[in-house]
Order: structure tokens, then sequence, then C-alpha cells
């Protein structure tokens, strides 16, 4: 029987949609889910000690958001204009410190075609151009009018264009934002590779971090680079027919290793957002989906879609956020829990005013 993608929706009242960070981070409300019986518990976040032993392991996604929203200007009509990147790509001159190709969405998209020689420039704080967008080509396999735009800058790098003109990109349901970017990052972020932050670990402080170590409860990290599409809404009726998208992943050699000590001396993997399991779920599989025992990936590319009926071989519980109606995160967490417990947890936290969404409260599924 098919699975139906509105299985997966819910009614979500629009003033409970986050619209600013919780501060101090940590201080967050937090559902906790017991698999075993359906029972749940309201919490804070901090309280995720509780839930924890000595031996069990959290793997975060160490991914940072990129400044990957620029506003600018058309160079023939002074028009305004959006660039949203979403990931580097490969494009038809080398890349080199001042040229780089990326696929990205674009705004007014009827006046940015491919072909056109439509160029966008963007100014850095003291209205100075320092990055060009030049729209070049559609994307492969583009399913929203996504283009390929050559960026070209004559600062020393891209990186430093980048961070003259670009923006933190934001959720579009976060409207009016003015506070601190860096709070949607989370504490332990390194390289920037994502179009969109990893939110579950918004809710981790260095004291938390820390406070996890002191009881022998290990920290490791992966790295996946968010996608946009990672939270779109599926549009196909039968969730089946959605066509994941690909994202690129890596697990290092110590992340393997740790899980493996952990699993051996009955320890738990407990996975600090969707972005972590779809990285260690991918890890352990063959390209046809086949297991094969966890192993070590540098940016392997993976498409992975786990619906109920799934099997996860390596994460014994789940840290996350609530999301979006109808959406592929959706469908991951009714298949680590039960859609019934979903539906009914999701249930509860709209009763009890919980935040949603991405700055939003936690829920810890075990």
């Amino acid at each position: 029987m098919p699975m139906k993608t509105a299985d997966f929706d819910y009614s979500l009242p629009p003033e409970l949609i986050a619209q600013t960070p919780h501060i101090p981070r940590d201080e967050c409300r937090m559902l906790v889910l017991h698999r075993s019986t359906g029972r749940m518990e309201d919490r804070i976040f901090r309280n995720i000690l509780d839930y924890l032993e000595p031996g069990d392991v959290l793997v975060a996604n160490e991914t940072r958001v990129l400044p990957a929203r620029l506003l600018g200007q058309k160079r023939d009509t002074g028009g305004a204009a959006e660039v949203l990147l979403l990931r580097e790509a490969q494009g038809p001159e080398p890349r080199t410190n001042k040229v780089a190709f990326w696929e990205a969405l674009v705004r007014p998209g009827k006046r940015l075609k491919p072909g056109s020689g439509a160029v966008v420039d963007f100014a850095d704080a003291t209205g100075a151009v320092v990055l060009s967008a030049e729209v070049v080509d559609w994307a492969p396999g583009a399913q929203r009018g996504e283009r390929m735009v050559r960026l070209s800058t004559d600062l020393p790098s891209l990186d430093e264009a980048l961070h003259a003109a670009g923006r933190t990109p934001l959720p579009p349901y976060i409207q009016g934002y003015a506070g601190d970017d860096e709070l949607y990052q989370t504490v332990y972020a390194r390289r920037e590779s994502s179009a969109a932050a990893p939110t579950a670990g918004l809710h981790f402080t260095p004291e938390l971090i820390e406070a996890c170590k002191d009881r022998s409860i290990g920290w490791e990290t992966v790295e996946l680079e968010v996608g946009l599409d990672t939270f779109r809404i599926v549009d196909e009726e039968d969730a089946e027919d959605h066509a994941m998208h690909t994202e690129r992943y890596t697990v290092p050699d110590a992340t393997v290793h740790a899980i493996k000590r952990a699993k051996a001396a009955g320890g738990r993997v407990i996975a600090v957002g969707t972005t972590s399991v779809r990285s260690l779920e991918s890890a352990c599989r063959t390209a046809d989906g086949a297991f094969e025992g966890l192993q070590a990936k540098e940016r392997a590319a993976t498409s992975l879609f786990l619906l109920p009926g799934s099997t996860f071989h390596v994460v014994d519980a789940l840290i996350t956020n609530f999301h979006v109606p109808r959406s592929t995160l959706m469908m991951l967490v009714s298949a680590f829990a039960t859609r019934d417990q979903i539906m009914a947890a999701y249930a509860h936290a709209i009763a009890e005013r919980y935040r949603m969404l991405s700055f939003g409260d936690a829920m810890l599924i075990l």
C-alpha cells in the first residue's frame, strides 16, 4: 500500500513558529518520547544529562552555515535581485580563489534567465561592489528553477567577498529576525559548508558539552553539508515517489572507532539531529542500500531517504527539533519512532505550546 505524504501532515499554528532563538540555548523545552511505551515527558534541554549514561556517544554535525544569502542589484538595470547559494558545483572553467560556480536560487527568476548575460553585483557595508554573480545555465536536474551562477571577485578570495557581502540565510518562516546571526550557528560549528543549520545542535552550550564529557559520555562529530531541500515540503502524493536530493557527508575514522567501541561495551549512539542520522546510516550502507557495517567516509554523496519501515543500523536515540509538516524530516522521525507516536507527540507539543521549527524547542526520542 502506498505511503501517503498526507500521513505526515499536521496543523501547525503560525504563532508557535519560533521567530527568535531561546536564550540561554540549553534552557529551551524538551519533549522526551520513549519509543518502547509511547510515554512522554516535558523537560528542559539541559535535563538531557538525566537520560545519558557513561559509555554513550553523542554524534553531532559540525558543519557551519555559509553567508549564502546575497542581496544585490542587476548590473544592467540597477533593479534589486537576490541570489541564494545552495552548493558549489563543477563549472566550465577551473575553480580559483577568485572564481567558482555554484548552484543557486535567484529572484526575480523571470529577469535572471540563463543565457541572458544577467549579472548581479553585491556590495559590502561601505557600498563598494565586492562580488558578482553571472547566471550562466540551469543547474543539473533543476526542480525549482535552480541556476548555475559564476561567482567572481576582485578581492583576494571569494571567501573574503562572501563574508563582506553575504548574510546568513534563515528559513522563510522566520520573518524579520534582527538578532545575532551567530545564534543560528551551533557552538561547535567548524567548516562553512551548509545552506542551513543542523538545528538540533543549537541547544547545546560549551558547558553542557563539557558536562557530558565529564560523565564519560562521548562527543564525536560528522559533517553533512545541509541543503535547503532537506526542509522543503514533499509535493508528491505518494511519499515513496519523492526524489531525495543529494548531499555530501563525512564520517571521520575517529567517529567510527568511538562508535564501535561504545557499541561493543553496550553503549548507545545518540544522534544530534537528522543530518547526523543520515550521515551515520549512509556510512553503513553500500551504494545499493545494503548494510555493510559502519565505514569512514570523506565527502561521500548520499540521497538516503528514511521512511517508516527503514532499518536503523547505527543510531539508538535521536535529539531533534519539531519539523515542517509533510517534510522528509517528518518521515525520518516517523521511521525512527512510529508515525502514530510522532503524531501523538506533535499533538502534545502543540497543546502544551512548545516553540516549533528551527529556532524552537527540542525533542529527545529514546
